[in-house]
């Protein structure tokens, strides 16, 4: 089979993170500006290679403010470090339809291994003509291991920010169409 190159849908896509806000709610923020290409050398994706880039100035979490502030250099440094990449470079079947993605994430200049789960929701053919994949990527991680320091205690003593990132996204692919030459 000859290589196939997926290309972003990004108006059927998301990407969303979560974190604890003073350890008894959780605050939901996405990134407006993503992109991400998969290739892969043959149809269940076992052997795709996985390009993903997240705008960080695109973030918003709703609240202008919280969101300025998350562009300093208290958390994601936007001015020294404007985007978030994760490379993908093994995909391990864990059933039918479930991954690990295995790959390199790299936020703020640090990069460090990163497993995603993946939920491949299936392919189909749209009423274009065009081949259609979906999937489900979930993951955690800990926003001091990349950096991400930033720390409060309230007055009574609670943690103001909690450390786990619960990170999803839900992604659509169109399969590159190649010209056929004559």
């Amino acid at each position: 089979m000859s290589t196939a190159k997926w290309i972003l849908d990004p108006t059927h896509s998301e990407v969303h993170f979560k974190v604890k806000h003073m350890m008894v709610s959780t605050v939901t923020g996405h990134f407006k500006t993503f992109n991400a290409t998969v290739i892969t050398e043959n149809d269940n994706f076992s052997d795709a290679k996985v390009h993903f880039t997240a705008d960080v100035d695109s973030i918003s979490t709703n609240n202008e403010q919280r969101d300025g502030h998350l562009k300093t250099g208290d958390f994601f440094d936007t001015a020294n470090h404007p985007q978030i990449t994760f490379d993908g470079d093994r995909l391990e079947k864990t059933g039918d339809d479930s991954y690990k993605l295995h790959g390199t994430l790299t936020m703020r200049g640090v990069s460090k291994p990163f497993i995603f789960t993946v939920e491949h929701g299936g392919v189909m053919q749209d009423p274009w003509g065009n081949t259609r994949a979906g999937f489900e990527i979930t993951g955690k991680m800990n926003r001091k291991d990349f950096g991400v320091s930033f720390s409060m205690v309230s007055e009574t003593g609670g943690i103001m920010l909690g450390e786990e990132v619960k990170l999803s996204a839900n992604m659509e692919f169109v399969k590159e169409t190649v010209p056929q030459t004559a």
